[in-house]
């Protein structure tokens, strides 16, 4: 079947069973898809996203009275 036979034929049907037809072919177009493979991330891939002071191990001051 041609593009042009395609055209013709949508052409013809009334707006109402475009509108189905072209949900159809949406569904059509989706269940065909290849699914998309979820990437999981890699090992160091934050690496330089975050920097840790010097003082990062030292009491805070804000629990002084308890210690």
């Amino acid at each position: 079947m041609t593009t042009t036979t395609l055209y013709t034929k949508f052409s013809s049907l009334p707006l109402a069973l475009r509108d189905e037809l072209m949900n159809y072919m949406d569904y059509l177009i989706q269940k065909h898809q290849p699914e998309k493979k979820k990437s999981h991330p890699k090992a160091g891939c934050m690496k330089g996203t975050f920097v840790m002071h010097d003082d990062f191990n030292e009491p805070l001051d804000d629990f002084k009275e308890y210690m």
